[in-house]
C-alpha cells in the first residue's frame, strides 16, 4: 500500500525484551529474541537448564500468575504490532516478526488466492498461497500453492476455525495437503507445531503453521490460545487492509472519472493540468477543472471548488461539471453559465456551495471573457516574463442565490499563459490567500526567467514549478490547476463572410472558398472544399431565415464553419437510390477529416476539417 509502519511505542518493547520471573531484561542487539518458553506456557518449566536466569526461585503457586501476566503482555505487544500495519505485506510481516523466535522457531503464512474483499463471494476452488516463511531458510519444505478440496482433512481443519496441534489426528491428515502431496514436503522429525486457520470477519482467508524445534519446550494447551489470538488479529488485519485498499481504489477511480481523462487539442491554445489530493488519506475532493471546445475554434476554460472533502463533495462536483459542459454546449455567455450553475446548486440543496471561474478564449480575436463566482483570480504570464493578477469581479459563490454575475473581456495576446487554480494552491494554515497569490505571481515571473523573455516556459515545466512552491504544511486542501498557452490565430489565417439565404449562396460560397485557398497556397484542396461547402450551405439555405455565416480557418488543419439561425441539429442519412436529398452530410462524413454540429443560443454551427499536406 506504500504506507510506513509507525515506530514502535515503549509499551510494545515486550517483543524485544527477555521476560524473566521477577524482572524484564533488555537483550543486546547481537543476541536473539527470547524463546517462546520464556513468555508462554513454557515459563512453568523455566530453569537454569532452559537458558533463563532468575534471581529468585518461584514456587508453583506464585509462578502461575506471573506466567499468565507475561503471556498477556506478549499477546498485547504482538497484536499491537500487527494492528499498526497498514498494508497486506506489513500485516504478514508483523505476524512473522512477532512470532519468531519468541513464540515459535518457524512460521509459514498462507493466504487465500485471490483474497476476497468485503462481502464478495469467492468463486472457484479455495487456493492457498504461501505468502511468507520466517526464517528465510526454514527446516520444512512446502509447496507454494495448495488447493483445498471440499471435504478434505485440510478443509475440515480450516472450517473448524480453532488451532490444533500438528500431532492431532485431524492435523496429521491435513498437513500433507497443506505442505504438498509428494514425499519431498513434510515436517522434519522432532518438529512440533500448531496449525491455526486465519478467519476474517466472514470466511477463512488463510492459515498459519507455527513450528518449534526439538530443542524447545513443546507447545502446551495454553499456546493454542496464544496462536488463536495471533491468527485472529492477523486475519482481521488482512480484512482491514483489503477494505482500506478497496476504499482507496474506489476513491481514486471516482476522482479520476470526475476529472477529464485527457485535455482536448484545440486550435490556437495549448493546455496542461494538474490535480493533487489534500492527502493520501483524503483522496476525494471537490476541486475540478475542464476545457470545453466551443464553436468558432473557441474554448471554455473552467476551474471550480466544491466545499468539503468527501464523497458528497465529489458527487456535487460531478453534477456541477456535467451541468457546466451542458451549458457550454449551448454557447451561453460566461455570466449566464454561472447563473444557471447557481440555480442548479440551489436545487441540489441549501448547503451546496462552490466557487467557479469560467472563461472563454477566442483565438481569432485573441480576447478572453471571464466571469467569477467567488473564486481566486487568475494570473496571466506575458511573453516578456511579467506576471499579473487579472482584475475580475469576484462575485458570490455558487449556491448563495439571488446574485448577479458580471463578465469582463480582456486581451489574451499570443504567447501569454493563463493560470487557473483552486485556493488549495495559495491558501493554507501558514499563509492567507492574498499572500499565496502574490507568491504564486512571483513564482511565475521567476519561472519565465529560466527560458528568457522571447520564449515562454513549457507548460508542463510551468505546472511542476508552480506546485514546487508548496511547503510541507501547505497541503490543507486539494489542488486543481489548469494552464492555457495562447497561440492565437493570425487575422491573415482567417476568412469570414455573411451570405444571404438565397439560391445563389452556394455558388458564392464556392467562389469565396476557392479564392481564400488560392491566397493560402492550398489550391489542391479546392475541389474537396468547394464540394463540402456547397453541400453544407445548400442545407442552410433551405431552412435559414437570416444571413448565413461562412468562416475558413487555416492552422495545422483547414477548418470550415457554416452557421445559421435554425437550432435543429442535422444527422447523417442514407439517401434512397431515387431520392434527391439526404446525401449532403453523408458526403461531408466521407471526405472530411472530422466534422460536427453544435447548437448555439442563436442557431447552430456545422463544421468540418481537412488535413493540410505539409
Amino acid at each position: 500500500m506504500g504506507y510506513r509502519t509507525p515506530p514502535a511505542s515503549a509499551s510494545d518493547e515486550a517483543l524485544a525484551t527477555k521476560i524473566v520471573p521477577g524482572q524484564v531484561q533488555r537483550i543486546p542487539e547481537s543476541q536473539s529474541l527470547p524463546r517462546a518458553s520464556e513468555v508462554t506456557s513454557g515459563l512453568s518449566r523455566t530453569t537454569p537448564e532452559n537458558g533463563l536466569t532468575s534471581s529468585t526461585a518461584l514456587s508453583p503457586v506464585t509462578e502461575a500468575p506471573r506466567l499468565s501476566a507475561d503471556r498477556l503482555r506478549y499477546i498485547g505487544a504482538a497484536t499491537r504490532r500487527i494492528a499498526r500495519a497498514m498494508g497486506l505485506d506489513e500485516v504478514v510481516l508483523g505476524l512473522c516478526r512477532a512470532t519468531v523466535p519468541t513464540f515459535a522457531d518457524t512460521i509459514l503464512v498462507y493466504l487465500r488466492e485471490p483474497l476476497p474483499v468485503g462481502d464478495e463471494r469467492p468463486t472457484g476452488p479455495l487456493v492457498l498461497r504461501l505468502r511468507r516463511v520466517e526464517p528465510a531458510e526454514p527446516p520444512v519444505l512446502a509447496a507454494e500453492l495448495c488447493e483445498v478440496h471440499p471435504g478434505s482433512a485440510l478443509a475440515e481443519v480450516l472450517r473448524g476455525v480453532r488451532p490444533v496441534f500438528a500431532d492431532a489426528p485431524a492435523a496429521r491428515a491435513a498437513l500433507p495437503e497443506l505442505l504438498g502431496g509428494s514425499g519431498v514436503f513434510g515436517l522434519p522429525a522432532g518438529q512440533r507445531g500448531i496449525l491455526a486457520p486465519l478467519r476474517g470477519q466472514r470466511r477463512v482467508i488463510g492459515a498459519a503453521l507455527f513450528l518449534r524445534g526439538p530443542e524447545r519446550i513443546a507447545f502446551q494447551d495454553d499456546d493454542l490460545l496464544v496462536a488463536a489470538q495471533l491468527a485472529t488479529h492477523s486475519a482481521l488485519g488482512v480484512d482491514r487492509t483489503l477494505l482500506y485498499g478497496r476504499e482507496a481504489y474506489l476513491a481514486d477511480e471516482l476522482q479520476r472519472t470526475m476529472l477529464p481523462e485527457t485535455l482536448p487539442r484545440t486550435t490556437g491554445v495549448r493546455l496542461a493540468s494538474r490535480y493533487l489530493p489534500a492527502a493520501e488519506t483524503t483522496r476525494v475532493g471537490g476541486d475540478w477543472y475542464d476545457a470545453i471546445p466551443l464553436p468558432g475554434s473557441r474554448v471554455a476554460l473552467v476551474v471550480g471548488d466544491v466545499m468539503g472533502h468527501s464523497m458528497t463533495s465529489a458527487a456535487l462536483m460531478g453534477q456541477l461539471r456535467t451541468t457546466t459542459q451542458t451549458l457550454a454546449g449551448l454557447d451561453l455567455p460566461p455570466q449566464e453559465v454561472l447563473h444557471h450553475l447557481d440555480e442548479q446548486a440551489q436545487r441540489l440543496g441549501t448547503d451546496r456551495m462552490a466557487t467557479c471561474l469560467y472563461a472563454v478564449y477566442d483565438p481569432v480575436s485573441q480576447r478572453i471573457t471571464l466571469a467569477n463566482a467567488g473564486h481566486p483570480p487568475p494570473l496571466l504570464l506575458h511573453l516578456g516574463g511579467r506576471a499579473e493578477v487579472l482584475r475580475v469581479p469576484p462575485g458570490a459563490p455558487i449556491g448563495v442565490g439571488g446574485v448577479d454575475f458580471e463578465a469582463v473581456e480582456l486581451d489574451a495576446p499570443a504567447g501569454a499563459t493563463l493560470l487557473l487554480y483552486t485556493d488549495g494552491l495559495v491558501e493554507s494554515r501558514l499563509r492567507d490567500v492574498w499572500t499565496g497569490i502574490e507568491q504564486l505571481r512571483e513564482k511565475l515571473a521567476a519561472t519565465a526567467q529560466l527560458t528568457g523573455p522571447d520564449h515562454p516556459p513549457p507548460l508542463e515545466l510551468l505546472c511542476d514549478e508552480v506546485l514546487d512552491m508548496l511547503g510541507p504544511g501547505d497541503r490543507d486542501d486539494d489542488i486543481a490547476l489548469l494552464a492555457a498557452r495562447f497561440d492565437g490565430i493570425a487575422p491573415s489565417d482567417a476568412a469570414y463572410w455573411f451570405l444571404e439565404p438565397e439560391d445563389t449562396a452556394p455558388r458564392r460560397a464556392r467562389r469565396l472558398a476557392r479564392q481564400a485557398l488560392e491566397r493560402w497556397d492550398l489550391a489542391e484542396l479546392s475541389d474537396s472544399v468547394e464540394l463540402l461547402v456547397s453541400e453544407v450551405v445548400t442545407n442552410a439555405v433551405r431552412y435559414a431565415s437570416r444571413p448565413i455565416t461562412l468562416r475558413l480557418l487555416r492552422t495545422d488543419v483547414l477548418r470550415c464553419e457554416v452557421g445559421d439561425d435554425v437550432p435543429q441539429l442535422p444527422r447523417v442519412r442514407h439517401a434512397r437510390t431515387t431520392g434527391e436529398s439526404g446525401r449532403g452530410l453523408f458526403v461531408v462524413n466521407q471526405l472530411s477529416r472530422r466534422w460536427g454540429a453544435t447548437r448555439l443560443s442563436t442557431g447552430k454551427v456545422i463544421w468540418f476539417e481537412l488535413n493540410i499536406k505539409q
